[in-house]
């Protein structure tokens, strides 16, 4: 049980790069599935690297309540 509490805070205290990672990394999100990591990807393909994490709520379906959730897990 240790181990795995160990492991979670790991997990948490980890960042989610929103311009690098890829659709894997952006699951483990709060809040963002498999179709809102394609619409991440697919965004900064067609518009280049996230300026800043505000920039996510630029994405399809990404709004201001999943922001709040994941804002302290995301880098650009």
């Amino acid at each position: 049980v240790i181990i795995s509490e160990n492991n979670e805070e790991n997990l948490s205290s980890k960042k989610v790069s929103i311009n690098t990672n890829d659709i894997k990394e952006l699951m483990t999100l709060s809040g963002i599935g498999e179709s809102k990591a394609k619409e991440i990807i697919e965004y900064r393909k067609t518009n280049g690297n996230f300026k800043k994490i505000e920039d996510i709520m630029n994405v399809e379906g990404i709004g201001v309540a999943i922001f709040d959730k994941i804002k302290e897990n995301i880098t650009i």
